[in-house]
């Protein structure tokens, strides 16, 4: 007999994945809590699925709540992490989401923004309930009784979360997507001919540059700071081994580059900018999250 809620169960896969990915920053692990969330719903008899009056408030309680409980044990998996970790980096939304994405324009913009490498590098310096509030209630509108109900706190106690986390957002103006995608393109053709010099004029002097490899290939293992030091770096990279393909591709929302060896990508930059300057790139190259971009 055919499920009669298998529709809504089915409609709500997009959503939770978008959820359980910025809450965790792995597309692999966000995968995971969406089925489990489906496991839970069918785990429930028949009777108890028709008493469940709204479908969609279900699975999202029941997602945030295996999440919260994966952001917990999160720090203490990080410290066996070899180098630094960064979140999994994701294509354009259509990609990793599978086909169109229909939104409301105005709903697109927030939401293009809370995939930024930038975003999520913030949220993860949030703690687990702080993350889980502000998300659920500044990204997916949902209220603080409904925030509540995931967090097991009171909706006064979750409206606090949301805005202590709320205070770790940078709030100056970003650069549109043409400025970011004209800083990218520069870089990536500084570094394709080895011009160092304007490579240097490309970073913020203050510059941050962060790899993440998981100890499974080569990369630099601590931040590389200032942006004279990233520039030589970058150059002793290309001197080293022969350049790989560069190409402009949308990286967590924004501009960014990816780099491949006989069609296989074997780096993500993902950068951040200001003022027509890079001020952060985040190079991943651990394999393993880059399994969506094969």
């Amino acid at each position: 007999m055919t499920d009669p809620e298998l529709p809504v169960v089915i409609s709500e896969r997009r959503r939770l994945i978008n959820l359980a990915y910025r809450l965790l920053g792995s597309l692999a692990e966000a995968e995971d809590v969406v089925q489990e969330t489906y496991a839970r719903w069918y785990a429930l008899s028949e009777l108890q699925r028709r008493e469940v009056h709204t479908p969609g408030a279900w699975f999202t309680t029941v997602a945030g709540r295996i999440c919260l409980d994966l952001l917990g044990s999160a720090r203490a998996r990080r410290e066996s992490y070899v180098g630094e970790w960064i979140p999994e980096p994701v294509p354009d939304r259509a990609e990793w989401l599978g086909g169109p994405v229909p939104a409301d324009p105005a709903d697109r913009v927030t939401l293009d923004e809370s995939i930024s490498m930038a975003f999520l590098v913030v949220l993860d310096s949030m703690t687990p309930a702080e993350r889980v509030a502000f998300v659920l209630h500044d990204v997916f509108r949902y209220s603080f009784a409904e925030v509540a109900e995931v967090v097991g706190r009171t909706p006064a106690a979750c409206r606090q979360l949301a805005s202590s986390a709320r205070g770790r957002i940078r709030t100056s103006r970003s650069p549109s997507t043409d400025e970011r995608a004209g800083v990218v393109r520069a870089f990536k053709h500084a570094w394709e001919t080895t011009n160092i010099e304007a490579l240097v004029a490309l970073l913020d002097p203050q510059a941050i540059a962060t790899a993440d490899s998981g100890g499974l290939v080569p990369a630099f293992f601590h931040p590389i700071v200032g942006g004279d030091r990233i520039a030589r770096t970058w150059m002793e990279i290309a001197a080293r081994n022969s350049l790989p393909t560069l190409v402009e591709r949308t990286v967590n929302g924004q501009p960014g580059l990816v780099a491949q060896v006989d069609g296989v990508t074997v780096s993500v930059y993902a950068f951040d900018i200001a003022d027509a300057r890079i001020t952060r790139i985040w190079a991943i190259r651990n394999p393993e999250k880059l399994r969506v971009w094969m």
